[in-house]
């Protein structure tokens, strides 16, 4: 990567649980896994320093079993430990394909997780490790969106960049209404005040008030990891 065109140097991709699952109703994918694994080993070997926030709705959704009549704080915790299976899976997938990776839990479980600790964390990217921060926030409705913004902020990242299935932010569902009107850019206000629900509205507040761009992308494109991080145009930029 040329380092004059590289706008940002530390990023935190956030995940859902439902990249991992390919074209399956549920669960991991290993072809996706090798696939997400290798793309992530090119933007790392260009020097970025990643950390990566993944959700758990491949396996099981919190508020879905909430909404069925569970226990909210229950369901969220169970939905905290399915973040940890797959953040487990990609640290496997990435490692075998020559990619450093910690492996830190906001729930303490030593046996197969680092704690989270925000120095060692930061210590961890600035070594050139991928850092995977797994179970959310350790704390019941809070979701992994604002999970991602709250560890962009704690470690220093440039810019938080929110992985899903479209090309960017939309005014309504692209995939159900062919007339939806491409966002490229929207202000944390607007996005807000649109009521937009790409991403959770306290994860956009928290980016707001701490002044941290969020670069909403396609994932299933491949390469676009990398050109975000450039700061090229790819998918729809949430700042100020």
């Amino acid at each position: 990567m040329d380092e004059a065109k590289q706008q940002y140097r530390r990023a935190i991709l956030k995940l859902s649980g439902e990249a991992l699952k390919g074209d399956g109703q549920y669960g991991i994918d290993p072809e996706r896994l090798r696939s997400l694994a290798d793309e992530i080993h090119d933007v790392v070997a260009e020097g970025v320093q990643l950390g990566i926030v993944v959700g758990g709705g491949n396996i099981f959704r919190g508020v879905a079993a909430a909404n069925a009549g569970m226990n909210r704080t229950v369901a969220d915790q169970i939905g905290m430990l399915a973040t940890m299976i797959n953040s487990l899976s990609l640290q496997e997938a990435l490692e075998r394909a020559g990619v450093h990776t910690r492996v830190m839990s906001a729930i303490p479980m030593n046996n197969v997780a680092e704690p989270y600790v925000r120095r060692k964390a930061i210590d961890h990217l600035e070594r050139g490790r991928v850092v995977i921060f797994a179970c959310g926030t350790g704390n019941p409705y809070f979701s992994t969106d604002t999970a991602g913004a709250l560890r962009a902020n704690e470690v220093g990242a440039d810019v938080l960049l929110k992985a899903t299935k479209v090309n960017g932010i939309y005014s309504c569902d692209p995939v159900k209404n062919p007339d939806a009107e491409f966002y490229p850019r929207l202000s944390c206000q607007e996005f807000l005040t649109r009521d937009l629900r790409v991403m959770d509205a306290a994860a956009i507040a928290l980016c707001r008030d701490n002044g941290l761009p969020v670069v909403v992308f396609n994932l299933n494109q491949r390469g676009n990891i990398a050109k975000a991080m450039r700061g090229e145009a790819v998918g729809t930029l949430i700042r100020g």
